[in-house]
């Protein structure tokens, strides 16, 4: 049972059920982002360079925010948070539609909304349902929540596209603000105390568990290996767009047609594909070692990339390249958050994983970052793509040496404790 009180209300599957729609709304959401690049840069006059370091401010605060939404959720419980960050994040969408210069669209676009993710991300929902969820479950409650995420990309992404045929990109940007409203009553849901278990675990404040956690080598190993998934995650979703426009005039198979369709479709496939590797990966963890899991996940990542920029750009190629991807997409997650919980409990675990997915958001600055750049330089992604598989061999590398059990000044605060 969940603590905190009964009733269906609070029943460990009533509780999954609204973390995950917080999770698919807000994170499903987000990703459809890219899609808004080349329509906003013709409406504005802007050039590419003006949308990517927009999303790429995005990330940084979202990661920079992070650490401090989890402390608050730690503290003051994960509604208030939720519904606090909801709340920013439909203000930011809907004023990324009437913002008439670049520095307006990187306080609405990039600071604005960046704040609202901190808040209302699937992170804090993962966090919440770590602690409300019988230690049993948590593992697969996890990877639900990840996994609506994804589906809310599938679903997100055909819907963007839709709504600026039809209406164009402000009017589509204000419709998807307008789906943020029911976020802040999901989050009602989420409110409460922790697990039982958790009576048992050191009242360490969270300074104190931020000092353990950077004095602890694994952790810093997971902190390191997340920034490249952050790389991946957010230069993909930002850029695959252009670069399947960029590709489409050198393909013989329908690209140059169909490669808006084929965007749209492949973000799509991204999100439906990684229902399945992020609910597997969070039944695989409970069962398998979480650090091997990782690394090979990394390790898939390279060879998929390698593969993609490899052979002829057709939509089948693309597509096939999406589904794999969505496949390795945000596995990661419930793995890593796994992990943390491992090592440190999940009293502060929102204020721990914050901190490493701060370090997933450095990764997605530098990859939507340097994608703008390479694309305005060079005209092409290309030199983006290779630094994506050379961070994946290193991020399989980094995870392999992970200890997968509690780190000794938790273990050690945990006996003093009880």
């Amino acid at each position: 049972m969940v603590a905190g009180g009964s009733g269906w209300w609070r029943s460990p599957a009533f509780v999954v059920g609204c973390g995950c729609l917080i999770a698919l709304i807000t994170y499903g959401l987000r990703t459809s982002f890219g899609l808004f690049a080349a329509p906003i840069g013709e409406g504005r006059g802007w050039s590419p360079e003006v949308f990517a370091l927009a999303i790429a401010i995005q990330n940084l605060v979202w990661g920079i925010g992070q650490p401090f939404a989890g402390a608050i959720a730690d503290r003051f419980g994960s509604a208030r948070v939720l519904a606090a960050g909801g709340v920013v994040y439909a203000a930011g969408v809907a004023l990324m539609a009437v913002s008439p210069t670049p520095l307006a669209f990187n306080l609405t676009a990039g600071v604005l909304v960046g704040l609202g993710l901190s808040g209302a991300s699937f992170t804090i929902v993962i966090a919440a349902l770590g602690r409300l969820v019988p230690e049993d479950k948590s593992s697969q409650a996890m990877g639900l929540a990840t996994a609506a995420g994804s589906l809310g990309q599938f679903v997100f992404a055909p819907l963007g596209q839709a709504f600026l045929a039809d209406y164009g990109w402000q009017a589509a940007l204000l419709l998807l603000a307008g789906s943020m409203v029911i976020v802040p009553a999901l989050a009602v849901a989420l409110k409460g105390g922790s697990r039982q278990q958790d009576t048992m675990e050191p009242p360490l404040a969270a300074r104190d568990a931020v000092r353990q956690a950077f004095g602890h080598g694994s952790y810093l190993l997971l902190v390191a290996g997340f920034f490249v998934c952050g790389f991946h995650v957010a230069f993909i979703t930002t850029h695959l767009p252009a670069h399947i426009a960029v590709t489409a005039g050198h393909s013989h198979g329908g690209m140059d047609t169909a490669g808006p369709a084929v965007a749209a479709w492949a973000l799509a496939f991204i999100g439906l594909f990684n229902i399945v590797g992020s609910y597997g990966s969070g039944v695989l963890g409970a069962r398998h070692s979480k650090r091997r899991l990782l690394a090979g996940i990394y390790l898939s990542r390279a060879v998929v990339i390698a593969l993609f920029i490899t052979l002829p750009p057709t939509p089948t190629v693309v597509l096939i390249f999406a589904a794999a991807m969505g496949v390795l997409w945000l596995s990661t997650v419930p793995l890593t958050s796994g992990l943390v919980a491992v090592m440190f409990g999940t009293r502060n675990l929102a204020t721990l994983f914050g901190i490493v997915f701060l370090s997933h958001q450095v990764g997605a600055f530098l990859g939507v970052w340097l994608g703008g750049l390479a694309i305005e330089q060079t005209g092409s992604f290309m030199p983006v793509w290779l630094a994506g598989i050379a961070l994946a061999l290193v991020a399989a590398g980094l995870h392999w040496p992970i200890v997968e059990r509690p780190a000794p000044s938790f273990a050690a605060s945990a006996q003093t404790g009880s």
